[in-house]
């Protein structure tokens, strides 16, 4: 397996492509982006766990029902959320792009992304959308990850190459997320293409099991929000024989695509609204995997911890308090903490008690923009690892304002 170039058109078959439509107010940024596979692929998605649900989200659950798409649309600059003709709306974005590409209504992934609760023209898209489908091309990976970003200041994609059953594929993503970043599933956008052949029950398996250690395991600010999901489209041109049940190549599968989400999942937590650091909260030693994953989740979570390694101070106290409130079965007499990144690593905690250590070092350590941070629990042989973020002056700047 081997990192590629071309984001969501290394998959055979699938173009891609994004555009300014007049959605955003600025016209020099893309705001709506298309992806497309010339044969129907089978189609699997998770979905926020917001009760508060864009309308996107509905017609796309209803339209990939059947386990197949063949177009993703996707807009950002306003999140057709909380609006009474949301459902219409995103009903008739995805008959725009049916009409303009050829395909069924039924075919189409929709989304978006932005302010909520602003009403949204089905103006932009009569324009947008056939625009969108002009400037498709097997290089158009990029333009589409722009298209779909709000608050992020990178864009976030990745393909991978992999073997099954002798033949060559491929696996691509492009995804956005920078605040209201939190789990559980799904809290950010994330398109995934593979000319992979896997039959839909099996694609739907694979993207489940995936986001319990992937997307799951995110968050920047504790706010899940009401639009995200994660979508695969498989379109089967490698020519592999289909995966239609468990065994070796489902199990390559699975890890091209933890590959894939693995890295986004850490581009979203370190391109966290206002962030400066990538956190990674690597729990061993658990009683069971879910012990460990409420350690890591709520260490990562905690605004203390954050706002600390903002600052570059060891503060591992914050950890042990984070790990106490948790919920986890966990005895905290046992419990090792290290700080670790490019300029080194340091033990700060051993047993559940401080030992002595380098202020200076730890700063020097802290001051990096990738920071570990490393517990042991003595419990088991358990693991979990989460992604997040520090704590800044600008997240709060960025979203006192986000809307106005």
């Amino acid at each position: 397996m081997k990192i590629i170039s071309g984001g969501v058109c290394a998959a055979k078959g699938f173009t891609a492509g994004g555009v300014h439509c007049g959605v955003r107010k600025n016209r020099t940024k893309r705001d709506l982006a298309m992806i497309f596979s010339e044969k129907k692929a089978s189609a699997a998605a998770v979905y926020t766990t917001n009760l508060v649900k864009g309308a996107p989200l509905t017609v796309t659950k209803n339209n990939i029902a059947d386990g197949y798409a063949q177009a993703v649309i996707c807009n950002s600059g306003n999140a057709n959320t909380c609006n009474a003709d949301g459902i219409e709306i995103a009903e008739k974005m995805c008959a725009i792009a049916a009409e303009t590409l050829g395909i069924s209504a039924k075919d189409v992934v929709v989304a978006s992304t932005g302010v909520i609760g602003q009403p949204l023209s089905i103006a932009p898209f009569e324009s947008g959308i056939p625009a969108a489908k002009a400037v498709l091309s097997t290089d158009g990976s990029d333009a589409a990850a722009e298209g779909i970003m709000t608050t992020d200041t990178v864009k976030k994609e990745i393909a991978v190459e992999f073997e099954l059953g002798g033949k060559v594929c491929h696996i691509g993503g492009i995804a956005k997320g920078s605040g209201m970043i939190h789990p559980n599933m799904a809290t950010m956008l994330v398109f995934i293409t593979t000319d992979a052949n896997i039959a839909p029950e099996m694609l739907g398996k694979a993207l489940s099991s995936d986001i319990a250690d992937t997307f799951n395991m995110v968050s920047v600010d504790g706010d899940t929000s009401t639009n995200d999901m994660v979508t695969v489209l498989a379109n089967g041109m490698a020519e592999n024989e289909c995966i239609c049940a468990d065994g070796a190549d489902f199990a390559e599968f699975m890890k091209a695509l933890n590959t894939v989400t693995v890295y986004l999942c850490r581009c979203i937590a370190g391109d966290g609204e206002g962030a400066t650091k990538l956190l990674e909260c690597n729990v061993s030693g658990g009683k069971d995997v879910a012990n460990a994953k409420t350690v890591a989740k709520s260490v990562i979570c905690s605004s203390l911890l954050k706002a600390a390694m903002f600052g570059a101070d060891a503060n591992w106290g914050r950890v042990l308090c984070a790990i106490g409130y948790s919920g986890a079965d966990v005895d905290v007499n046992k419990v090792g903490v290290t700080f670790k990144s490019p300029k080194g690593e340091i033990t700060v905690c051993v047993n559940g008690a401080g030992v002595d250590f380098s202020e200076e070092k730890a700063k020097e350590i802290l001051l990096e923009k990738e920071i570990e941070i490393n517990i042991t629990l003595g419990d088991g042989n358990a693991c979990a690892t989460a992604w997040g973020c520090d704590l800044t002056y600008d997240y709060v700047k960025i979203n006192g304002d986000y809307r106005t």
